[in-house]
């Protein structure tokens, strides 16, 4: 079938490139671009899950998690407030 497209300068290049590099006709070429564009925008790829790591910080000598606002200003000093 045919028909018109308005195709960007750029993207007109590298399918032709390609095409030449591959030694393949340019409407194959562009025919297997579309199947994969179309493939990958019905059926987008599933991203992993990002996951976490828990890590034991646990608390410095002398500091306690039981008064927050004491610890705060430990750590912080007491400009903090």
């Amino acid at each position: 079938m045919r028909t018109t497209l308005t195709i960007e300068d750029d993207v007109l290049d590298r399918a032709r490139a390609l095409a030449a590099r591959v030694h393949s006709h340019f409407r194959r070429v562009v025919n297997e671009a579309l199947y994969a564009g179309l493939e990958a925008v019905e059926k987008p790829a599933r991203a992993r899950p990002y996951r976490t790591h828990p890590r034991k910080l646990g608390l410095k000598t002398g500091m306690r998690l039981d008064n927050i606002q004491e610890l705060i200003a430990q750590v912080e000093g007491e400009s903090h407030r």
